[in-house]
């Protein structure tokens, strides 16, 4: 059996976002069935996880905002902060299982009990900030687990990657004062995609200037050109910070076909990002390596690309 951990929770499709809404329940359950059917599950340390606790949430997200989210699921008010974050009574319940998803899985690289892990989570989390739902998100599972690292496991450097076609606007605001976490995102040009956050002049902020990374891709980007910037920019930025940990928001609406975006990647092209990505991990911080989903929304094209994605995590698929 594989060293590479699948950590998802039965729970996750209670979070029913309702009918036509992009990140739909169903996401989950594509995904699982795609690596039932092609024989990768079976092969995949498979982990529940346990909730967050309030202590881990609030690293990252104000107390006051954690009450109305709560307050919003039990009182069935229908969303939280806007109609895009809808939300039903296991919605609160079921993004704290999503957060802790992150926990348990770097925990569980950090003791070796893993190599690596893939949280097939929702819902997911980098456009959430401090006090407020956005984007689909509610609390922001990444950067949940980048604290948790330095508070349990006192490291000193993390790395946090984000290839959603989306900015990650909420892991940029909550680490760009630091220096200590390098936050690279790699997205649609944000004149042409929600956020509209993400420019290249995003460097940081304070202490932090030097330590954010942004590479707006122009619509119609495709695999030549992801490849070049891995290559010439985000690879080598990652190198040279000497992360002792990375994490990746790995979003997959940069599919050519998601109807989300307009950025042309193959499906081939993940897993080309994934083993670059990983020989990086290996080479600067022992692979200690945590792959969050973010995006995805054409069912197909998201079981396919996160099949390629774990099958090249794994320690079996090592070139």
């Amino acid at each position: 059996m594989s060293s590479t951990g699948f950590i998802y929770s039965p729970r996750f499709p209670e979070h029913d976002t309702g009918p036509h809404h992009p990140e739909c329940a169903e996401r989950a359950g594509a995904i699982c069935h795609g690596l039932r059917t092609r024989g990768l599950l079976a092969r995949l340390r498979v982990i529940e996880p346990k909730p967050a606790d309030e202590a881990q949430i609030r690293r990252v997200h104000a107390s006051k905002y954690i009450e109305e989210f709560r307050y919003a699921c039990g009182h069935d008010a229908g969303f939280v902060d806007s109609p895009e974050c809808p939300v039903v009574r296991a919605s609160y319940e079921v993004a704290m299982l999503a957060a802790g998803a992150v926990v348990d899985a770097v925990d569980a690289v950090m003791d070796r009990t893993l190599h690596n892990a893939f949280c097939s989570v929702r819902p997911p989390g980098h456009h959430a900030e401090r006090a407020h739902a956005m984007g689909f998100c509610y609390f922001n599972n990444v950067a949940i687990g980048a604290e948790h690292l330095r508070m349990r496991h006192d490291l000193e450097r993390v790395a946090i990657l984000d290839w959603d076609v989306h900015h990650g606007n909420g892991t940029q605001h909550h680490f760009e004062n630091d220096p200590n976490v390098l936050y690279i995102s790699i997205h649609q040009d944000p004149r042409t995609l929600f956020p509209g956050t993400g420019w290249s002049h995003e460097v940081g902020v304070g202490e932090g200037v030097g330590a954010t990374l942004n590479v707006p891709m122009m619509p119609a980007s495709g695999d030549r050109e992801y490849r070049q910037a891995f290559e010439t920019r985000i690879l080598p930025a990652i190198s040279a910070f000497r992360p002792e940990f990375l994490l990746l928001s790995a979003g997959f609406d940069a599919h050519r076909e998601d109807p989300l975006g307009h950025i042309m990647l193959s499906t081939e092209c993940f897993g080309w990002l994934t083993v670059r990505v990983r020989e990086l991990a290996e080479a600067v911080c022992g692979g200690r390596m945590v792959s969050v989903l973010e995006g995805g929304y054409y069912l197909p094209a998201l079981a396919d690309s996160v099949y390629i994605h774990i099958e090249k995590l794994m320690d079996s698929e090592v070139d």
